[in-house]
Order: C-alpha cells, then sequence, then structure tokens
C-alpha cells in the first residue's frame, strides 16, 4: 500500500508516520520539509503521484478573525480538501481520509465558534457532496483536542502548554473564574492509531474521535503537578471572567470499528511529557 499523507510536517503526521510505515510505504506532501511540496490552499495545477492507494490530509489552518484569516481559512480548510478530492479521483486513488475537527460540531453561539470551526464544518460539507457522485471512499474524522509529548505537539494548545510548563516549575496554576471548566483532550498518538486503522479497514464515513471522558481545568492541573512531582498549587481567580465549557459526549463507534480504543490516559499522558522533559534536562 502507498499512502499520501498532506500536511507532512504537522504534529499529527509526525505522530501517524511511525504506525503508518509499518504496513505501507509513506510520501508526505506539504509547504516544507515534506517529499512533495504541496500547498493546500493553492493545488490549482498539481498531480498526485502515481500509484497511490489513499491520501490522509491533516492540513489545515488556524485562522483568526480578519478578513485575511478569513480568506486564508476558506482556502485552506474548505476549498483546499475539495480539491483534493479532484486530485484523488485524476490519480484513482481509492481513499481520501480528511481529519476535521470536533470543533465542525460546536453551536454557533458557542464562545469557541470561529473560523476554524466554520471552515472544518463547510469542508465536510462540500466533500459529502463530492463523494456522493465519485468512486473515492470519503472518511471525515473528528478528534477533539489532541496535544503529546513536547513542545511541537503542544504549540496549538496553550493553556494547557501554560500548566506544563507552570507545574514543571513549581509555579502556582491560576484559572480564570470561578467555573472548574470541562474539557475533551486525547493524546495525538491515540488519534495517529485510529486513523491508521481507519485507513487499513477503508472504514468509510464521518466519526467522532473524542476522548471517553472530559476532564476539568483543576483535574487537568492536578494530573501536570503529579507527573512532575510539582509543589504548585492550583487557585481559582473569581475576580476574573469565567471559563465556558467545552465538553463532548463519548462516543464508541469509529473504535469499535477500527477495534481500538484510546489506551492513553490523560495521566499517562502527563507522566510520558514530564518523562521526555526530564530526559531532556540530563
Amino acid at each position: 500500500m502507498k499512502v499520501l499523507l498532506v500536511g507532512g510536517s504537522s504534529a499529527l503526521a509526525h505522530a501517524i508516520r511511525k504506525p503508518l510505515s509499518a504496513s505501507a510505504e509513506v510520501i508526505t506532501a506539504g509547504r516544507t520539509e515534506c517529499d512533495i511540496r504541496l500547498d493546500i490552499a493553492d493545488i490549482s495545477g498539481a498531480k498526485l503521484p502515481s500509484g497511490i492507494d489513499a491520501v490522509i490530509n491533516t492540513a489545515a489552518a488556524f485562522a483568526g478573525s480578519s478578513v485575511a484569516d478569513l480568506e486564508q481559512a476558506a482556502k485552506a480548510n474548505v476549498l483546499g480538501p475539495v480539491s483534493l478530492m479532484r486530485l484523488c479521483e485524476a490519480a484513482e486513488v481509492q481513499q481520501l481520509v480528511h481529519i476535521s475537527s470536533i470543533f465542525a460540531e460546536l453551536a454557533t453561539t458557542s464562545p469557541f465558534f470561529g473560523a476554524y470551526a466554520l471552515s472544518k464544518r463547510q469542508a465536510e460539507e462540500w466533500l459529502g457532496l463530492a463523494a456522493a457522485s465519485s468512486s473515492v471512499k470519503v472518511t471525515v474524522l473528528r478528534p477533539s483536542q489532541f496535544y503529546g509529548t513536547g513542545a511541537f505537539n503542544r504549540r496549538h494548545q496553550p493553556f494547557l502548554s501554560t500548566i506544563i510548563d507552570r507545574a514543571r516549575k513549581g509555579e502556582d496554576i491560576a484559572i480564570y473564574g470561578s467555573n472548574d471548566a470541562l474539557r475533551n483532550f486525547i493524546h495525538v498518538d491515540d488519534v495517529a492509531e485510529v486513523i491508521v486503522r481507519s485507513v487499513r479497514r477503508q472504514v468509510a464515513g464521518t466519526y467522532r474521535c473524542v476522548s471517553q471522558a472530559n476532564l476539568r481545568y483543576s483535574d487537568i492541573a492536578k494530573a501536570a503537578i503529579e507527573a512532575f512531582s510539582s509543589q504548585s498549587t492550583i487557585r481559582f481567580l473569581s475576580d476574573k471572567p469565567d471559563i465556558a465549557d467545552n465538553a463532548f459526549p463519548p462516543d464508541e463507534t469509529l473504535y469499535r470499528l477500527v477495534d481500538y480504543f484510546p489506551q492513553i490516559s490523560f495521566k499517562r499522558g502527563m507522566q510520558m511529557e514530564a518523562a521526555a522533559t526530564d530526559g531532556a534536562a540530563a
């Protein structure tokens, strides 16, 4: 099997490569540090290599709210996957696995709804229309917020990064407001394994890929403090605005299809982070 990994320099792509390489030839595509240069925001005129069996798209733009940011999000997150679908058809690729986001399910009234969530939702809708008349099998996976070991995996999780850094230094961890907000974090290695198995089994359709347990901010902080054997304390700043919950219900559908449930608890994930940090410092 030959698989093209688009967005090949992303944290998720790095996590996918090792388990995928055990059973497939992996070719990476992206703007930098990849086998093939491919800009998901502008792939007009591009062609896929011959003999590709499956394409996994991990590329995405994490846009702000300016007009330029919105334009970039539309190009990379909506038009990009649709154009990639066209390239898959031309190259007779059997399967396109598109990595969306659980944020695609957010209501427009959610404080976390924005260009990223909207563009991810629209991409799913366009790919659904395209798949109805295409020979390419389309798989859309919606992971919740994923994290991993090392700073490279934490660059899109600023609050989690702050908690980890403060716990490592033994500094107090302050949480705004009085609400002990809920979050859903899943380890990037678990997400990678689910994606690889979805390719091997040619799973089609749209599925959630979320942790089976939502965590409160205090639970997240406690796990980091314990992992680093830290003296940090947790404080709620009641004079600050409350932080809203952003939790998602558990869903076993995809895990049963691929015969794999997430294996890395958040506690274990923090232990892995602490071990890597101690090793780097030695």
